[in-house]
């Protein structure tokens, strides 16, 4: 009797087994439990553990497959909760290896553990789900359309126990549904959770990749986690990291006494930026390895997609490093890897068509999010770290200086439907010295709060998704710390607590409003582009039906009578104001409705005269004509490619299908 048949073996030669996870790793069944794991290059292979005493001779496995390398075992006194490691030799190398495939790990030391620390559990990943309303209303591609907001979390530092120990995957479910649901964000991302031994990584130097890190609970309670999630009507995504690896000697390095999971090209293996080695993604084991794990966290733990870090390090063979060897073209692309990215996207919109697949892409590559057929890689998303990197840039100049930088708030829409983006403000922008998004602001504390606020503003009001990390939220002074829990007495503090409210009610109108959905072409307009000297900006957002005006102040300069064109005659009621009093501002933004007057400005017939608050953003909503007034329908062309994007022509899907969505 074998645990594998011939199909699997065949499927595993050619590349193709996605769900081997079904079948590696440790297995219980009736009467005890199967092992198998992936060693080809492997003279002998034993599981070892809790059930033998770490003996390395009393259950051998035995080879399998022919040059598939696969090695599998049943052992009858194995039962879950045991712990185990493989021990594997090759000639004069012997290990004892952590099973690639193990569903739980324990911590990377263990006191009177034989085998020192990251043993195998034999885990059953069992969970009494209660998200079938949830699961039946995800959209997938069909976010495009609709409001996507990821409040990012870092799950050890986002708050703690009296103890200054980190709250559990069970114990953080509910304040963090409480917070994530006050804020108004439709879903929550999960910096990695996959077993991570160096904490200080944040989850990036993965060892276990099917197994959820030991730090915050078992396999179950973070099930439970995501399942209340659904349930509170909350999305997941988890951060995935199919990059590179890391290279703890228990893992996946030199697994089997050779390169196997790791390039045998010594110039291509290591990893410059994180001290890591890199996949090869041209070895069948390989991608069957990081396909499958894909596919395992959306199956087994419902998550609603999965961002990809650090995609560029994987699209280029010359990336971060001063001597590579090219491809077999002679180019710097790496082949393997386009070909697994585009493999793994079409399986997993076949077989979970529901959930968001997000690229963190920071280079040019074209058609990210275009479809296989087109030629684009396949995902649905692609962070925008173009508009990130420019709007930052932007904001923390000195005002008097940023009329200097115009082109930098503007540019982002000469790009911004190439591909379907997400605008982020992430973890990365507050760490490593870079200091915390409200250091990043110039002035004193009132000017950081104000200029905070135009800063999210203006995400809010672009076209893309939205994300935010932790801490964020409430203008986070200090620069992200892993040891310690975000700063939340702030809160209390007039300043902190008004931006809090700000983003409360502004991602609520993100949540509320499809204007701010429509991410397409003919969704945004220019009205103000170039007030270079007084650094004043306004656009609309529009949907079939309604219609939002953003005008910024990007001066701490108060601007009376300042006049802009508007879309629409008739009353306009300011929705948001990011310097009324409410929010920490002085108050000063005019009249709650303002009605249009017959006196053209910034190509259209109707136009408004405003009182622009110092570093203020004001957000002006269409209510309709003013009664016995006669409604303007004249629509008036601007002047300059620059001024204005391209009409739609067409409806949402129609777009969606035209550009590769």
């Amino acid at each position: 009797m074998s645990w594998f048949t011939q199909a699997d073996f065949d499927r595993w030669l050619a590349g193709e087994h996605f769900d081997c996870y079904h079948k590696l790793g440790a297995h219980p069944v009736a009467g005890g439990v199967w092992f198998a794991v992936w060693a080809p290059h492997a003279d002998y292979v034993a599981v070892i553990g809790d059930f033998n005493g770490w003996d390395p001779g009393a259950h051998p496995l035995r080879k399998v497959g022919g040059w598939a390398g696969l090695w599998e075992g049943f052992v009858s006194d194995a039962k879950p909760g045991q712990h185990y490691k493989y021990r594997i030799q090759r000639g004069y190398f012997h290990a004892d290896k952590t099973d690639p495939y193990a569903f739980r790990m324990e911590a990377p030391v263990a006191d009177g553990n034989p085998v020192a620390g990251l043993s195998s559990i034999v885990t059953e990943l069992d969970h009494a789900w209660g998200d079938e309303a949830w699961m039946n209303t995800r959209k997938g591609p069909g976010s495009l359309d609709g409001p996507v907001s990821a409040y990012e979390v870092h799950l050890g530092s986002w708050r703690r126990k009296a103890d200054g120990y980190s709250l559990g995957y069970r114990e953080i479910a509910e304040p963090l549904a409480d917070h994530v649901e006050k804020l108004g964000f439709t879903h929550v991302e999960l910096m990695p959770v996959m077993e991570h031994p160096y904490y200080a990584s944040w989850g990036y130097q993965v060892v276990g990749y099917f197994a959820p890190t030991h730090r915050y609970g078992a396999p179950q309670d973070l099930m439970c986690l995501i399942d209340y999630l659904h349930r509170r009507g909350i999305g997941v995504i988890l951060d995935w990291v199919p990059a590179h690896f890391a290279t703890d000697p228990q893992g996946l390095v030199f697994f089997d006494g050779s390169t196997l999971y790791e390039y045998d090209d010594p110039l291509m293996r290591y990893h410059p930026d994180w001290g890591t080695y890199v996949f090869d993604y041209n070895k069948p084991g390989v991608r069957n390895f990081l396909i499958s794990n894909a596919l395992f966290w959306l199956d087994r733990y419902h998550a609603d997609g999965l961002r990809f870090d650090a995609v560029a390090s994987m699209l280029y063979r010359d990336y971060s490093r001063d001597e590579w060897h090219p491809n077999r073209f002679g180019g710097r692309e790496n082949l393997e890897a386009i070909s697994l990215l585009k493999t793994l996207n079409e399986r997993t919109y076949e077989r979970f068509p529901e959930v968001m697949m997000i690229a963190e892409e920071s280079t040019a590559w074209p058609k990210v999010t275009h479809p296989t057929y087109e030629g684009g890689l396949g995902f649905l998303y692609k962070w925008n770290m173009g508009w990130m990197h420019d709007v930052l840039d932007y904001v923390r100049q000195d005002p008097l200086f940023r009329k200097g930088m115009h082109d930098a708030f503007t540019f982002s829409m000469v790009y911004a439907y190439s591909e379907h983006y997400v605008l982020p403000l992430s973890h990365d922008e507050v760490v490593h010295g870079k200091g915390s998004l409200w250091g990043k602001m110039p002035g004193d504390p009132w000017q950081k709060a104000a200029n905070l606020r135009l800063l999210y503003a203006h995400q809010v009001g672009h076209p893309g998704k939205k994300l935010l990390f932790m801490g964020g939220e409430f203008g986070q002074e200090r620069e992200w710390n892993h040891d310690g829990a975000l700063d939340w007495p702030l809160l209390d503090d007039p300043l902190h607590g008004g931006v809090f409210r700000w983003v409360t009610d502004l991602f609520r109108l993100y949540r509320d409003h499809p204007a701010l959905w429509n991410d397409a072409p003919g969704g945004f307009e220019w009205i103000v582009l170039d007030d270079v000297e007084q650094s004043v900006f306004a656009y609309l957002r529009r949907s079939e039906d309604r219609t939002l005006v953003f005008v910024f102040n990007f001066t701490p300069v108060l601007r009376e009578h300042y006049r802009i064109g508007m879309p629409e005659a008739g009353r306009w009621r300011r929705a948001l104001d990011s310097d009324a009093e409410r929010y920490g501002g002085s108050g000063a933004g005019g009249a709650a409705r303002v009605e249009t007057e017959a006196e053209p400005k910034h190509g259209h017939a109707q136009s408004v005269s405003l009182t622009l608050p110092p570093l203020g953003a004001l957000v002006f909503e269409y209510e309709g004509p003013v009664e016995g007034k006669t409604r303007s329908r004249k629509k008036t062309k601007k002047k300059g490619a620059s001024a204005k994007a391209t009409p739609s022509g067409g409806k949402r899907k129609a777009r969606a299908a035209k550009d590769g969505g």
